[in-house]
């Protein structure tokens, strides 16, 4: 099913990183099941994730370490998961907010429901 990795070096206080603006599945055409890994290489990166009209998860700190440019698995991130409608759009806001320039890596998943 599709999936979309990612890898992305952030500006010092870089605001609003979705990396899935140019994917096309950011509009989802059926129901779905997504898994999201992300993973920065600082602390100062907050995750703010959105599906359609629902805010999935709130403004949050994302794990910190690993390698930049290495993507993330079930094995060392936890991830996100939700369940969403037809027609969906798929937002994924990355927040740097410490001044720094992080490394933020990621893997969504997304599998018919």
């Amino acid at each position: 099913m599709p999936n979309f990795p990612y890898s992305q070096a952030l500006t010092a206080n870089q605001l609003g990183f979705d990396p899935l603006t140019n994917w096309q599945f950011r509009y989802l055409p059926w129901d779905y099941y997504a898994i999201l890994y992300a993973r920065a290489t600082g602390t100062s990166v907050r995750l703010t994730v959105y599906a359609g009209s629902t805010t999935i998860q709130q403004r949050a700190p994302i794990q910190a370490g690993g390698t930049a440019g290495t993507t993330p698995s079930a094995l060392n991130t936890e991830p996100v998961d939700w369940f969403g409608g037809a027609g969906d759009i798929v937002l994924l806001q990355h927040d740097e907010v410490g001044g720094l320039t992080p490394t933020v890596d990621g893997l969504i998943k997304v599998n018919p429901a």
